[in-house]
């Protein structure tokens, strides 16, 4: 098939070598102009120099609706449209061009974790599993029916790191499964429960600010969910920010103020957490490893010399 793909960093580039993998011809690549956000400079390798080597003709777009985006979709005559990674809207009248319509990509279970870094909320929340959904695009942001959806189990070791890892490996086989069910002539795809439906934003540094009255299994979700190169949880002690790398729970509860700097626990130090860390019910926060912001790495009990004072979300 003639196949027109829109896509952005790692995402869209093994998108987009799957496609060619697969012997479909590409006759227009459009991506994005480099960004300063820091999630969008981790796994960012070129679209466009995918299209150089390759010789296919490209757009660089922050948004995909003029006049001269329609008339090269058109003119490239696709049978069909495959966006990955592409980081916002497209109107109909460019999704709805190729004849067979437009195939989106998306890291996420759909309907659940519609938007941006869907992988890191999804581990923050503790979800169970994480994967891929290829759908349809309709004019609601990837709400479209279903093609493929595929799956992995997200366990207690699991890093955003590993998850990463596991998704970005699904993106082309289910893109090419995916092409040749449509150029099957199938068009019985699964609609999205939209009941379950949820949509989350770009995250940003205020996202990654450790809460102490958040419970101790929440923060030890957030802190793998932004492990290197992603930018890290963190926290204060005092005025020095600390970035929190390792951590874990404990099974032992420890009650008390949350945010209070406890007790040593092997190489660890345990911080009190939980809203109702007074009732000495709930679990600790075990940090592990830490870096400060001139680049150097602690365990816990190398840089908590002495137990007491407090860990804070805002410098003191």
């Amino acid at each position: 098939m003639r196949v027109v793909a829109f896509g952005y960093m790692t995402w869209g580039r093994r998108t987009i070598e799957a496609i060619l993998a697969a012997g479909h011809e590409v006759p227009l690549i459009v991506t994005h102009p480099d960004s300063d956000n820091a999630y969008e400079k981790i796994f960012n390798e070129s679209v466009a120099e995918l299209a150089a080597d390759h010789s296919i003709p490209v757009l660089v777009r922050n948004r995909a609706d003029d006049a001269e985006v329609i008339e090269r979709i058109t003119a490239a005559a696709a049978d069909v449209m495959v966006v990955s990674n592409w980081r916002t809207w497209l109107p109909p009248e460019v999704f709805s061009i190729p004849r067979l319509g437009t195939l989106n990509v998306h890291d996420a279970l759909l309907p659940a974790y519609a938007g941006f870094a869907p992988l890191n909320w999804a581990l923050i929340n503790d979800e169970p599993e994480v994967g891929v959904t290829a759908h349809m695009m309709n004019a609601e942001f990837d709400a479209g029916d279903v093609v493929l959806q595929r799956a992995t189990a997200v366990t207690d070791d699991d890093t955003i790191v590993d998850l990463f890892d596991r998704t970005l490996a699904m993106f082309g086989p289910i893109t090419a499964d995916a092409l040749e069910l449509i150029a099957s002539g199938r068009t019985d795809w699964e609609p999205q429960d939209r009941r379950a439906a949820s949509y989350f934003h770009r995250r940003s540094d205020e996202d990654n600010r450790i809460d102490w009255t958040w419970p101790a299994r929440d923060i030890f979700n957030l802190v793998r969910a932004q492990l290197d190169p992603y930018p890290n949880a963190y926290c204060f002690h005092g005025d020095r920010r600390l970035r929190i790398l390792a951590a874990s729970v404990t099974e032992t509860p420890y009650g008390g103020t949350p945010g209070r700097i406890f007790i040593r626990q092997g190489q660890g130090v345990v911080i009190v957490a939980g809203a109702d860390a007074r009732r000495g019910r709930n679990p600790g926060l075990v940090i592990e490893r830490l870096r400060t912001d001139d680049g150097a790495e602690y365990t816990g009990v190398e840089y908590f010399t002495r137990m007491g004072g407090y860990l804070t979300s805002h410098p003191v």
